[in-house]
């Protein structure tokens, strides 16, 4: 057989049927997707170019998410109403960033433990003298793999209320961390889904991210300290009163009183909302910045593109409440 004859056989030739029904599947994929301006985002960004602040500077980066905080050296302990002013800038940007901070881990730990009770993380290797601290260390031999959308341990009966992240050390290119806005998300969705997800409950597992870690034998053990979870697809921040969105494919399982099968559309839709550019901010890193974030407000992706080079984070983590309605 030629090679001229091998060509035309695999030559695709399309059909009026097969171009159809490429575009019908385009525009079932594309049917959620809103052209042009997203208007809802113009009541928070008009609040937050409102925002003035006493004890530090804040330049906003992105439209309804993110600012970076000058004036602060949290070396030193804050000053009790420079500390609420700061919690105060966090919960209205949903992130903030500082960099320059030029903290140890007893440091880091002692200025998360003024936000509340820190976390142990059960299945991420701590720092060695602070188990408070998990260890994110990245090289040739351990890549990253945290570019996934995702809340913090949605896992937990109480997930995470804030993240407090320190990068130790960080490529010169790559490796930034992307925030999306989950109060926009919600916002963001029309009438009918948004009517379906105020009455949904979603089944969160850590298996579906950590279920390789756990050996056999302790499968029975772990699973009796963290038994599934039900949250609300949709909860109610406990100081602003607004509704975030909380679903995301790292951790969450299944529509409660559904099948996986059955619930992977409506997870898939609802999750995909983060991936949208106009509720997200992104940070690059530079060594000893911190970004502190609300673990209910936002989702996160850390990017996988520096490899093989050195990416060292450390994150504390303090624990939230049980998300409500």
């Amino acid at each position: 057989m030629s090679a001229t004859s091998i060509s035309v056989q695999s030559e695709y030739v399309p059909t009026p049927e097969s171009e159809r029904a490429a575009f019908d599947a385009l525009e079932r994929r594309e049917a959620d997707r809103t052209m042009g301006p997203r208007t809802h985002l113009r009541a928070e960004r008009e609040r937050l170019a409102g925002l003035r602040w006493q004890h530090f500077d804040v330049t906003p980066v992105g439209s309804t998410l993110g600012a970076e905080i000058s004036g602060i050296d949290l070396r030193e302990e804050l000053p009790g109403p420079v500390f609420a002013e700061l919690e105060r800038a966090l919960v209205d940007y949903k992130v903030v960033f500082l960099r320059d901070q030029h903290v140890d881990a007893a440091r880091q730990v002692a200025f998360a433990r003024r936000f509340g009770e820190l976390e142990l993380h059960p299945f991420i290797p701590p720092n060695g003298e602070f188990p408070e601290l998990c260890r994110f260390e990245k090289s040739e031999k351990m890549g990253g793999y945290e570019n996934l959308w995702h809340h913090d341990v949605t896992w937990r009966e109480r997930p995470s209320k804030y993240g407090i992240l320190h990068a130790v050390k960080v490529p010169a290119t790559g490796g930034d961390t992307l925030f999306s806005d989950m109060h926009a998300a919600y916002d963001g969705l029309d009438d009918a889904w948004r009517a379906r997800v105020d009455g949904m409950w979603m089944v969160h597992d850590y298996m579906r991210a950590f279920g390789r870690l756990v050996p056999p034998d302790r499968r029975d053990e772990m699973r009796a300290k963290f038994p599934a979870p039900t949250h609300p697809a949709a909860g109610r921040h406990e100081v602003t009163g607004r509704r975030y969105l909380f679903v995301n494919r790292a951790f969450t399982e299944r529509v409660d009183g559904m099948t996986r099968e059955e619930s992977l559309p409506t997870i898939e839709h609802l999750a995909r909302q983060a991936e949208l550019p106009e509720y997200q901010c992104r940070f690059h890193w530079s060594d000893d910045a911190i970004a502190i974030w609300d673990n209910r407000a936002v989702q996160h992706y850390a990017a996988s593109d520096y490899w093989p080079d050195v990416r060292i984070m450390e994150r504390a983590s303090v624990v939230g409440e049980r998300p409500t309605v």
